[in-house]
């Protein structure tokens, strides 16, 4: 078995610049910038944002914030600058302020960051 230490997530963006404004800013997580990249801290976990020129956005959630309101999370956002996306698909439809309650679920919404990269505040459960 492996001897893992920690384990983090990461992924890529286009401009540092943007994404440390707006991880920082808009998001409020904190942020501190290594000689590699980014690095947030969050409660449980280390999050590396790493810079890539060529950088195309998943077309998948790359991180999720798990809230204990997603309404109240949503609107702090929302206040801060964050647009949220709205589907109206067979499979996921959010309301009007970008929330997914199907009941099957947690209640979700998502948002992307400056380089199309999807992100979620979802309601722990």
């Amino acid at each position: 078995m492996l001897n893992i230490k920690n384990a983090f997530s990461s992924f890529a963006v286009k401009d540092l610049k943007k994404a440390r404004q707006f991880y920082g800013e808009a998001v409020g997580l904190p942020v501190s910038e290594t000689p590699e990249g980014l690095e947030i801290k969050t409660p449980g976990t280390t999050v590396f944002i790493y810079p890539k020129p060529q950088h195309t956005a998943a077309t998948y959630t790359v991180l999720n914030f798990s809230v204990d309101n997603v309404e109240q999370a949503v609107n702090e956002l929302t206040g801060r600058g964050v647009k949220f996306e709205i589907y109206n698909d067979p499979d996921i439809k959010t309301d009007s302020h970008g929330i997914h309650s199907s009941g099957r679920g947690p209640k979700i919404a998502w948002f992307k960051d400056p380089d199309g990269n999807i992100l979620s505040v979802l309601e722990a459960m």
